[in-house]
């Protein structure tokens, strides 16, 4: 007797916001009938499978693969694409919408691209954690659910990130506490990042000690609080650093966050590898090929 069939979705309770750099239109999960069919078709967002469990086969492009449990795969805007689950053993998966002015980037950032759509993540529970937190946080629909859910399609392009890197995604056990702990930590960072704020006085808001936070962020999460606030700062810092080209340097830093415009920079180049100025420049350049 095969496995019922089921089918959840829930959609951002944040309309308009069309010109936001990240935003997650709908999450959803479900359990496929054998040889469920999707395509062929096209839609005008980005949208990421995570399989849980079963077999079946996405084609998309160049792209024709047979995929199983552990395997996510990229839908592009404007791509054909078509999916199919096995016929024995048809597909569960999880499932984010998103579209936003940087999320070509972030995608191309994970390691994802419209030639190669498929990241391999093994036996990590992480991205299949993280889809169902963006499904959570989008489920409760408070005045943080949009950013929240940011938040953690960030974790899971993470992720990706790190399997295409040939690293190891940090485990993580399904666990109903650990994942309502995270998604506070990220609702209260991913509005608060501008504040000067300290993960001890986070936890101790939150009511938690806070090495316990900490810990149960990184196992559910694979980064610190702390890790994820620098990174969460500096992609702030970085918008701005394009958007704004009026505000200098150390405008920027505290606008995010940093009260150091040096911490800041050294920060920016850990994770981008240039410097504040050096990026700005760069940006310029591309939007400015008279200059060149």
């Amino acid at each position: 007797m095969g496995v019922a069939a089921t089918y959840r979705i829930v959609s951002n309770p944040v309309v308009g916001d069309q010109n936001s750099r990240l935003k997650v239109l709908f999450a959803g999960e479900s359990q496929t009938n054998p040889l469920h069919r999707i395509g062929p078709k096209v839609v005008n967002y980005y949208l990421l499978h995570h399989i849980l469990s079963g077999r079946g086969r996405f084609r998309m492009g160049e792209t024709d693969a047979e995929l199983g449990q552990g395997d996510s795969f990229l839908i592009c805007p404007g791509q054909l694409f078509h999916y199919v689950s096995d016929e024995n053993a048809p597909w569960r998966y999880r499932w984010v919408a998103f579209t936003g002015t940087g999320s070509d980037e972030l995608v191309r950032e994970a390691g994802l691209r419209l030639e190669s759509p498929v990241a391999h993540t093994g036996r990590s529970a992480v991205p299949g954690d993280s889809c169902r937190a963006v499904f959570e946080a989008l489920r409760e629909r408070s005045a943080s659910a949009s950013l929240a859910a940011s938040g953690h399609l960030h974790l899971l392009l993470a992720s990706l990130r790190e399997a295409a890197a040939g690293g190891t995604p940090a485990p993580s056990r399904p666990d109903t506490h650990s994942e309502e702990l995270a998604r506070q930590v990220i609702g209260y960072l991913s509005t608060q990042y501008a504040e000067p704020i300290t993960i001890e006085g986070m936890a101790e808001t939150l009511g938690y000690n806070r090495a316990y936070l900490s810990r149960m962020f990184k196992q559910h999460a694979g980064v610190s609080p702390a890790t994820f606030l620098a990174k969460l700062r500096v992609d702030r810092g970085r918008l701005l650093l394009r958007e704004r080209p009026e505000l200098t340097v150390e405008q920027v830093a505290s606008s995010v966050g940093f009260q150091d415009a040096l911490y800041f920079s050294k920060q920016f180049r850990r994770w981008y590898g240039q410097s504040p100025t050096a990026y700005r420049m760069t940006v310029g350049d591309a939007l400015n090929p008279m200059n060149t």
